[in-house]
C-alpha cells in the first residue's frame, strides 16, 4: 500500500517556496515599467524639437520661393504656391502643439505652460513631459 500513495503523490513546490519568486519577478517588472517611463518623456522631447525643426525647415523653403507671403499651416500642406512644403501638419496634442504665428515664425505650446512660446533650438521643447 505505501507503494501506491507515493505513486499517487505528485512532486510540487509549496506555496511558500513559490512566494519570493513572485515577490522578485513583481519588483523587476516595476523596475521596468518606471525605467520605460523615462524613456517615453525623452522620446517626446525629441519628436517635438524634429517636428518644429521640420517646420522651421518647411517655412525657410516656403519663404524662399514665396516673398511676398506669409507662411500659413495651409499654405505650407497645400500644393499651391510650390508646395506642399510638409505633409502634413505635426501634432501631439497630448504633449505638445505646433503653431506659427502671424509673422511665419514657429512657436510650441506645451499644456503645463499657460501659452505657445517661440521655437528656439538652444532651449528646445523643454517642457515637454
Amino acid at each position: 500500500m505505501t507503494n501506491l500513495n507515493k505513486a499517487n503523490r505528485t512532486s510540487a513546490f509549496p506555496f511558500i517556496e513559490r512566494l519570493p519568486v513572485i515577490v522578485v519577478v513583481g519588483v523587476l517588472a516595476v523596475v521596468i515599467v518606471f525605467a520605460l517611463g523615462g524613456v517615453t518623456a525623452k522620446s517626446a522631447v525629441a519628436a517635438c524639437n524634429s517636428d518644429a525643426e521640420t517646420v522651421e525647415a518647411a517655412v525657410t523653403a516656403f519663404r524662399t520661393d514665396n516673398p511676398s507671403l506669409v507662411p500659413t499651416p495651409t499654405l505650407l500642406t497645400s500644393s499651391s504656391h510650390g508646395g506642399p512644403f510638409l505633409r502634413s501638419w505635426p501634432s501631439n496634442g497630448a504633449r505638445y502643439a505646433i503653431t506659427l504665428r502671424h509673422s511665419g515664425e514657429v512657436m510650441v505650446a506645451v499644456p503645463s505652460r499657460a501659452a505657445a512660446v517661440p521655437y528656439d533650438s538652444r532651449n528646445p521643447c523643454g517642457a515637454v513631459s
